[in-house]
């Protein structure tokens, strides 16, 4: 297929080196990964400018090859103890009022890392008084392993679904759409009380009626957050973009998706799943 090349509503100017290098050192410094870089996020210039970094635990190696994803697959090494006191400690000294963790998928751990991320969660929570927000696995499907980590004093807890149902099997390694959605009904309809929270891309080849029956998938098994964002091909390992979803079909599914009932829609062509958190937290405390 021939490489779309990116319309103008895909251009953006990048900020000087120098104004992003002090997260980068940072990170460099407590042996930290960001997703923003891992996964060439299309913002990171932005969020390092104001010293904020979504972190990336349990290593930087994915036991799970997505077809959208540059993380590298391979098999990680053992958890590192120190994590979360340095994620803590870095959270501490960026002054974050809204720390985002993400993690890679660890099928070889026997709890899918649940444990290593409540680990994480108690940290922060010793040394700052931000707000968390966690982006997990699907933890191959065991609730058990989810009511772990659920029982931290977390505000959000965010799984995304990726894609529509049809393309799930293409896009996902070993993932499964109907798992996902199990796992944020049940985060919602459990003691829990934080937000519940899911992101899709687009332009993966779905058609529009299959994003509109993905919202109304997510509003019905109760997210309170949903976020939209054009997929972008990180590097030509990756599949390629079917197509560049116009700024207005964005508004369409935001607008779609708040009709329907579910509390926060963000969808634009730069979204991604903890871009500006800490804005959307923040006004969903105020709903």
């Amino acid at each position: 297929m021939k490489k779309e090349r990116l319309p103008s509503w895909m251009h953006r100017s990048f900020l000087q080196q120098e104004e992003i290098g002090y997260v980068k050192q940072m990170l460099s410094a407590h042996s930290l990964k960001s997703v923003c870089e891992e996964a060439h996020c299309p913002n990171r210039s932005e969020c390092y400018a104001k010293k904020r970094a979504t972190f990336l635990a349990l290593g930087h190696f994915c036991t799970r090859s997505c077809a959208f994803c540059h993380i590298t697959h391979s098999h990680p090494s053992a958890p590192d103890p120190q994590e979360g006191e340095n994620i803590a400690d870095l959270a501490q000294k960026l002054k974050l009022k809204h720390v985002v963790v993400t993690m890679v998928t660890r099928d070889d751990l026997s709890d899918g890392g649940s444990a290593h991320m409540a680990m994480i969660v108690r940290a922060i929570r010793k040394k700052t008084r931000a707000s968390i927000e966690v982006l997990t696995s699907d933890f191959s499907g065991n609730l058990s392993h989810l009511d772990f980590l659920l029982r931290e004093e977390i505000a959000i807890f965010n799984h995304n679904v990726e894609t529509v149902r049809s393309l799930t099997p293409k896009i996902r390694s070993s993932a499964q759409y109907e798992r996902s959605l199990s796992l944020l009904h049940h985060a919602k309809h459990s003691s829990f009380r934080g937000k519940v929270k899911s992101g899709l891309m687009v332009g993966l080849g779905e058609t529009k009626a299959e994003v509109m029956q993905t919202l109304c998938d997510l509003h019905a098994v109760g997210c309170d957050m949903v976020t939209i964002g054009q997929y972008l091909q990180p590097s030509k390992k990756q599949m390629q973009v079917q197509a560049f979803i116009p700024p207005e079909t964005f508004k369409e599914y935001e607008a779609y998706g708040l009709a329907l009932g579910i509390p926060q829609v963000i969808a634009a062509p730069f979204v991604r799943s903890s871009y500006s958190a800490e804005e959307l937290f923040c006004v969903g405390k105020k709903k």
